[in-house]
């Protein structure tokens, strides 16, 4: 009651309550107190600038490294995440006659001169050599696993590892002295061995088929119909052995010297990966955000993510979270917190007040799985602290006025 208040509320509050009410003014007041009391915890999107800035000095388990981005930095960066391209390291095969293999299918056609004829040929062929020379072709047969195959009085004839001039001058040899004059022709008819898989995200997963004129990697990606995904989402994966390399597919377009030359063996693969980074904080969107496999610099991602919201926003806290392998930059502090593979946590913050900053963001570029943040200014922590108060003064001050 008014009666129990101290003498200095009592005076206070006399002009407004010139009756005697029943009211405990403490107990409307409390949750204004309360407010008050926990300031500190009031809603947010995300840490402060402060916070995120002082991430680097606490504990061995939760340090972070806090990176300002600068052009200095931007150029280690790039340094460090440049590909070795396809040209680089797959390229400089020539196309050549390939080598049998085992699973190969062949036709072997001899040409002998009358009168006399091993093979006992009737056809005549006006391409042969020899004029009235007569044909026989030998039925298709397949490269057993011992790597031979059968050719009539030569005898079974290792072919495996050999090309098929190699193979002619052999069948030759063997017949000289039983054939009059032959000459020999091996044509591969089927290939499996000497073919390249492509797979992934393309219109027919397919076994391409390699001649002696040099198949590319466009030219097996065609043969499978092509990609079923817009170009520049579709990075195209080469594996070789027991390596691969990758590319975005619309770099291989643009650079001719990308498109290289395949080899028996290869695996093609059209890898659709829509990468993505999350904008978070006082931005225009809170969202994940895809991007071309070619990659997008921290300009381009801000601007698709709608941007810094100027009513709430801290230019001078735009900060990008990800992992860095320990070799990426000479990090502020000795790196302690490290990932089971090695990766530094990492948080770069560039100020957009800065106006270079803006060449910066364009250099800068962005990974799959970063975190885009943007802090909320202090004014709109301020007015959101005034907000929270208004709405509980409001009430009270509402509740007194009618108990007049």
């Amino acid at each position: 009651m008014i009666a129990s208040m101290p003498p200095q509320m009592h005076l206070l509050c006399r002009p407004l309550f010139p009756k005697p009410i029943t009211i405990h003014l403490a107990s409307l007041l409390a949750p204004l107190v309360l407010v008050l009391a926990g300031c500190a915890n009031l809603p947010a999107s995300g840490p402060s600038v402060e916070q995120v800035t002082s991430a680097d000095t606490a504990s061995a388990e939760t340090r972070i490294q806090v990176v300002e981005l600068d052009a200095a930095v931007v150029r280690r960066i790039a340094a460090q995440r440049r590909t070795t391209s396809f040209a680089e390291t797959l390229g400089g095969s020539q196309p050549s006659d390939l080598a049998l293999t085992p699973g190969d299918s062949v036709e072997v056609v001899i040409w002998e001169s009358p009168p006399a004829t091993l093979f006992g040929g009737t056809a005549t062929d006006s391409r042969s050599l020899a004029a009235g020379a007569r044909a026989v072709t030998i039925p298709e047969q397949l490269v057993g696993l011992d790597g031979a195959i059968n050719v009539p009085f030569a005898g079974r004839i290792p072919v495996k590892g050999l090309r098929l001039p190699a193979v002619e001058a052999e069948v030759v040899r063997r017949l000289t002295g039983k054939a009059n004059q032959p000459e020999v022709i091996v044509r591969r008819t089927r290939s499996m061995a000497a073919t390249v898989t492509v797979v992934g995200e393309v219109a027919t997963s397919a076994r391409v088929p390699l001649t002696p004129v040099g198949e590319r990697l466009l030219d097996a990606l065609a043969a499978a119909g092509g990609v079923r995904q817009p170009v520049n989402r579709i990075t195209m994966q080469i594996t070789r052995g027991d390596s691969f390399q990758s590319m975005p597919l619309d770099a291989i377009i643009r650079d001719p010297r990308q498109n290289v030359m395949l080899r028996p063996g290869d695996v093609v693969t059209a890898l659709f990966q829509p990468f993505s980074f999350t904008a978070l904080g006082a931005t225009g969107k809170n969202e994940e955000v895809l991007f071309e496999a070619q990659g997008i610099s921290l300009a381009q991602g801000l601007a698709r993510s709608g941007g810094l919201v100027d009513s709430r926003s801290d230019a001078q806290g735009v900060f990008v979270f990800r992992f860095e392998r320990a070799d990426t930059l000479e990090w502020p502090r000795q790196p302690v917190g490290t990932t089971p593979d090695g990766l530094v946590p990492v948080v770069y913050r560039i100020n957009l007040r800065n106006p270079a900053s803006y060449f910066v963001m364009q250099g800068f570029a962005m990974n799959d799985k970063d975190v885009l943040y943007v802090s909320n200014a202090p004014a709109a922590e301020l007015q959101k602290f005034l907000n929270l108060i208004f709405s509980i003064a409001y009430p009270v001050l509402t509740t007194i006025s009618l108990t007049r």
